[in-house]
């Protein structure tokens, strides 16, 4: 919230300042003279408004560079979280004792596609489909879809809860 806050004062110091260069240009281009103001208050209404874009400018440069380390971080954390996922898929069908082809229909399968989507990939029948995910539930002693991936979920919560144990005791 800080930083939504920072980024609202900033887009509105950059208005204020903006505005007093746009209206004089403005009332200047319409002929329209406010009263008049002496030329030191002119000069330093602005060089004040000059130094607020230029403030604007570098506050505003910090924010997004800022912004773009935490993206980074993002995506490095997402990267991490995707490969011990697809470490997690592996060993569970290790275990399992699945075959190539009963491989990529499980990771289909968890993706979220149907059977018929499977078999177009796969280039094969949807018959054939059925047959590898009923081998798939049987070798993971599910009884369909919703509790494969269950067993996916429970397996990342478990990790996560095992390394925030570890954390924990580190401490």
């Amino acid at each position: 919230m800080p930083r939504l806050v920072a980024f609202g004062l900033l887009l509105g110091l950059q208005a204020a300042c903006g505005l007093v260069f746009v209206l004089d240009i403005l009332l200047s281009a319409l002929g329209i003279y406010p009263a008049p103001l002496s030329w030191t208050l002119r000069e330093l209404l602005e060089i004040g408004a000059g130094v607020g874009l230029c403030l604007g400018m570098v506050l505003g440069t910090l924010l997004v560079r800022r912004a773009i380390r935490d993206l980074d971080r993002a995506e490095a954390r997402l990267e991490r979280a995707s490969a011990a996922f697809v470490d997690l898929l592996n060993a569970r069908f290790d275990q399992w004792g699945l075959t190539t082809a009963e491989r990529d229909v499980a990771l289909f399968a968890i993706k979220g596609l149907s059977v018929q989507e499977i078999a177009r990939l796969r280039e094969t029948s949807e018959g054939t489909i059925k047959a590898q995910t009923a081998a798939i539930y049987r070798k993971a002693q599910v009884t369909g879809r919703p509790q494969l991936l269950s067993l996916f979920i429970e397996d990342m919560m478990g990790a996560e809860r095992d390394a925030a144990t570890r954390l924990d005791s580190a401490a």
